[in-house]
């Protein structure tokens, strides 16, 4: 087993990995639409907070020697329903291959965020 840890995604890694490779499959952490930067959540709304938890969710694919295209599984949580058009809008930019997904509603979010995306991804 291999942690991956990068700096141009936000995570706490005393606390838990960004992503673990096992075998020839990456998991990674839930991603939130933290700036990898300065770890504030990025303005707006679902879309613009979709945009940033995939960018975060590439980069750390990216570290792990992997990418978006190779993802097999997604488990997307939001916390209302009511996003799921404007999120699907945005992920189906991103998530081409169509991977198996999960979207599910969530009581609530890390830091008051309105989306959380997981990945199982293939390594290159």
């Amino acid at each position: 087993m291999q942690i991956i840890t990068t700096p141009n995604a936000p995570g706490n890694p005393a606390l838990y990995s960004q992503a673990v490779v096992t075998g020839n499959l990456v998991f990674c952490a839930g991603q939130i639409p933290a700036c990898p930067v300065t770890g504030d959540i990025v303005g707006g709304g679902i879309r613009e907070q979709t945009e940033q938890v995939i960018r975060n969710v590439a980069a750390v694919l990216n570290a792990a020697g992997s990418g978006i295209d190779r993802v097999v599984k997604a488990t997307c949580f939001l916390t209302t329903m009511d996003d799921f058009a404007d999120f699907n809008e945005v992920y189906a930019r991103y998530f081409h291959g169509k991977p198996a997904r999960t979207t599910v509603a969530a009581a609530g979010l890390p830091r008051g965020v309105r989306v959380e995306i997981e990945t199982v991804a293939e390594l290159k």
